[in-house]
């Protein structure tokens, strides 16, 4: 057969095949990727890159010579066509046939895009996911220019922060009744707008798009309360979904992604699955993360499972933003939570505590290291201390880890 073949060279496919030989692993590894790219960070795209502040070659995860030095086959644009889970092949485009002994699908996510009735494929409108998208996106990034933003989440926020500090004129719209709805409380997204304004960011909540005008490139937009904007850029930031087709097609099940036990395994005999397209049990639920360090404490997990490991996967979920000059970083997850807790911190710094009951599920910190720090471990050890401590400015936060 053909040793360990991975599919997908992003962030958890390239952890996954070097967890592999720093497990010792001596057979074939194979890393597929649909970019011509080596292995890269996603992150730094739409922000330090864009910028200009970040060349291309500090964008990869890797020296190209490692992948030589560890033995490990880069096959780089190159598009999987099929997966045979009976024969354990893979059907390459052009024809190809590859075999393998286990195989992994760390095929991460793809974003989603507003569709073409409504103007969604019109020149200058695009999605923020791979270097191509940037690379096409730069050259409309001009100073002065009208950028309109679609989707107040983070990635939507992060994109304004970009074409602002660039000088363009950015308007953004969240069809929900407030910025950052489904991922953090108002208070979080109060310190955010107020942000935004501050950079000249003019931000419509409740503010449906009905669709983008223009011929061939995008000249504006329509809301649905029949506002017209104009825009000589949109950028599309409305969520991505986990890319589970060639799993589907194969006939793995599926469940908020590529479903997997706590070890990685999916339905199917010798498939494994990390990384943003997978979905694995947590608690009495099943649970899908779309973040760097899950893509990387999942991907290393499941290799030492490929190799016999039986540890399962438990999930320490941890997230972050870079906006202007502010870092979030977020430990935790809030879902369920019926209670906030503020506390202000140094120079304009704040944190947002979660609670459900008494139980403190997650923080969201901003320009504050230590309150995150602090609230991981705290989160991280199933501790939850006092609401009323946390809001305290005169607790000492350390203390609460004694």
């Amino acid at each position: 057969m053909g040793g360990i073949v991975i599919v997908g060279a992003g962030q958890a496919g390239a952890s996954l095949a070097a967890k592999l030989r720093a497990l010792g692993y001596a057979g074939a590894v194979t890393l597929i990727g649909e970019e011509p790219q080596p292995p890269y960070q996603r992150p730094p795209l739409s922000k330090a890159y864009l910028l200009g502040e970040m060349e291309l070659e500090r964008l990869h995860l890797r020296a190209p010579a490692f992948w030589q030095e560890q033995g490990v086959t880069l096959r780089l644009a190159t598009r999987v066509e099929a997966i045979d889970t009976e024969a354990r092949t893979l059907r390459l485009e052009g024809g190809e046939t590859l075999g393998y002994d286990d195989l992994a699908l760390t095929t991460g996510s793809r974003p989603r895009r507003l569709p073409a009735a409504i103007g969604g494929d019109l020149e200058n409108v695009f999605t923020v996911r791979t270097l191509s998208d940037v690379d096409r996106m730069a050259p409309a990034f001009r100073k002065g220019a009208r950028a309109l933003i679609v989707g107040g989440g983070y990635i939507g926020l992060e994109a304004a922060a970009v074409a602002a500090k660039l000088g363009l004129q950015v308007t953004l719209i969240e069809a929900a009744p407030r910025i950052l709805q489904r991922v953090a409380a108002p208070e979080t997204a109060d310190f955010f707008r107020r942000l935004h304004a501050g950079h000249g960011v003019r931000i419509l909540e409740g503010a449906a798009l009905s669709r983008l005008t223009g011929e061939v490139r995008v000249t504006g937009a329509v809301l649905a309360d029949g506002t017209e904007l104009a825009a000589d850029l949109v950028i599309v930031g409305i969520g991505i979904l986990p890319d589970t087709r060639l799993a589907e097609a194969a006939g793995i099940a599926l469940e908020n992604g590529i479903r997997t036990d706590d070890l990685g395994r999916t339905s199917a005999p010798h498939v494994w699955a990390a990384g943003d397209c997978a979905s694995f049990p947590r608690g009495e639920g099943r649970i899908r993360l779309e973040s760097v360090g899950n893509a990387i404490d999942q991907a290393e997990a499941v290799a030492a499972n490929m190799l016999g490991a039986k540890t399962p996967y438990r999930a320490k979920p941890w997230f972050w933003s870079d906006q202007y000059d502010v870092k979030l970083q977020i430990a935790g997850l809030n879902a369920g939570y019926d209670r906030i807790v503020t506390r202000a911190g140094e120079g304009g710094a704040l944190s947002v505590w979660y609670y459900r009951g008494a139980t403190l599920l997650a923080l969201d910190a901003m320009n504050d290291a230590r309150a995150y720090m602090i609230g991981k471990r705290l989160i991280e050890a199933g501790r939850s201390p006092d609401p009323a401590a946390i809001a305290d400015p005169a607790t000492d936060l350390k203390a609460l880890l004694g």
